[in-house]
This record gives C-alpha cells, sequence and structure tokens, in this order.
C-alpha cells in the first residue's frame, strides 16, 4: 500500500504555531513565514497541504483571515483548509479564495444531516469531514467537538454508517490522545477504518514522530498521513518521507 504526506500548518494570528492537545494555552510559536514553509514542502514534494485557521476556531466571524487566504492565494500545490467552519459561506469563500478541498469538523460530527447537505451541494470531492476522537476503555471512538469539549452524541461507527450512504468521500480522524504529543499514530484505529469503509480516502493524523511511523501507516490502508510538528521539530524533511514511501 502506498500512502500520501500531507504537511501541515496551524495558523493563529498570522504566526505558525501547534497546540498540544488542542489547547490554546499549550501554544508553541515557530518563527516561520507560513507562505515560504509551503513552497518549501512543496519544493520537497508535497502535493497537498492541510492549513488550519486556529483564528477562525478561536475567534468565529470575528476572526482575521487574511493570513489565510494569502496563504490560500500563494501556496504552489493543493490546499485543504479548515478551522471555524460553521456555514455553507464559510466553505463557499475558502473555495473562492483558492481551497481545493474544505475541512469541517464540528458540524460534520453534530450535525450530521446538515454536513449530508454540504456534500450534496459542493460535492464529496470538495469536503473533508474532520472527526477527532477519544478511544473508550472499550476501544470504541467518540467524536468529540467544539475544540473537543463536547461530544457528539454517537460513536464514530454510527456517523460513519450514517455517512456511507450520503456520498462521504474524504475523511480526516484524528485521535485526540495522540494529537501534536508525537508519540506514535493509533495504527489500530485507521485499520479498522480502512476495513469497515472501504470506499472513504482516510486522512491519518495525529502522533507521527519519524518515518517508521509513516511506513507503519501505510501498512493500515490510509491514503494519506497529516504531519505537521514532527516537520517542524526536524524529526524528518518532506523529502526523506517522500522517499521513503516511495
Amino acid at each position: 500500500m502506498s500512502i500520501a504526506i500531507i504537511p501541515a500548518i496551524d495558523l493563529l494570528d498570522g504566526s505558525c504555531v501547534r497546540l498540544l492537545h488542542g489547547d490554546f494555552s499549550r501554544c508553541k510559536v515557530y518563527e516561520l513565514d507560513a507562505g515560504r514553509l509551503a513552497s518549501d514542502y512543496a519544493a520537497q514534494g508535497a502535493e497537498w497541504l492541510h492549513v488550519v485557521d486556529l483564528a477562525a476556531s478561536r475567534d468565529g466571524p470575528k476572526a482575521d483571515t487574511r493570513p489565510l487566504f494569502r496563504l490560500l492565494r500563494n501556496a504552489p500545490q493543493s490546499v485543504q483548509t479548515g478551522g471555524g467552519v460553521r456555514v455553507a459561506d464559510d466553505i463557499q469563500l475558502r473555495l473562492d479564495r483558492g481551497a481545493s478541498r474544505v475541512v469541517v469538523g464540528s458540524v460534520s460530527a453534530d450535525q450530521p444531516e446538515q454536513f449530508a447537505g454540504w456534500l450534496d451541494h459542493f460535492g464529496a470531492e470538495r469536503l473533508v469531514a474532520a472527526l477527532d476522537v477519544t478511544i473508550d476503555e472499550a476501544g470504541v471512538p467518540w467524536p468529540r467537538t467544539h475544540g473537543w469539549t463536547r461530544g457528539a452524541g454517537q460513536d464514530l461507527w454510527a456517523l460513519l454508517d450514517f455517512y456511507a450512504d450520503k456520498g462521504l468521500r474524504h475523511l480526516l480522524c484524528t485521535d485526540i490522545g495522540r494529537d501534536g504529543a508525537l508519540t506514535g499514530p493509533n495504527f489500530d484505529l485507521y485499520r479498522q477504518l480502512t476495513s469497515r469503509y472501504p470506499g472513504l480516502e482516510v486522512q491519518a493524523s495525529g502522533g507521527v514522530s519519524g518515518l517508521l511511523d509513516l511506513r507503519q501507516l501505510a501498512t493500515t490502508g490510509a491514503a494519506s498521513a497529516i504531519v505537521g510538528k514532527a516537520l517542524l521539530e526536524g524529526c524528518f524533511t518532506v523529502a526523506e518521507a517522500v522517499e521513503a514511501l516511495s
């Protein structure tokens, strides 16, 4: 099996940052220009870029989206972007500004009928359902929403059973316990996802710390791996990942 690497850039107040477990109080700022970073990732072989607008997640309609739109305008590769996507107009604006795909988190988890309508309206290739999960003692994954502060009311399997008939194509699934921690991905979660829903293009997110993690993810059936902190911390480069996975 092959797997693509998708570098992640988290934008907050114009800076590249990483949050630990999604906590704004545990934010590390990297002195890097997002546009140059995107170009560097593209030059090394990354055909896609994942961009999270944390300002939009935090501030909603009041957020300063200029850094995001500048990055969408200048990034040489295809970009999927999320953060603060709450209404259809948020999707349309990002597509109009150059996004190839828009990532929808909380709405896809706790308003499935609404998101299914967006799938029908915008098309399954333009949208990504981003489902962030915690794993209970029985091994069942449960989506969390609104900065991981609320439960979605049903487990991941029930939610994806619903979407199986609605045309969902792209799923980004993050094990919250692994996010930003460099502790290794939840390989079993992605094996279950690809086995249960072979028609989904699964994007694995959370925990990648080295090339060995990427090679092991490639055996799960996941289509791509979202990698943020490991690249920013110099654990490996995009070029090394592309070579290791080729």
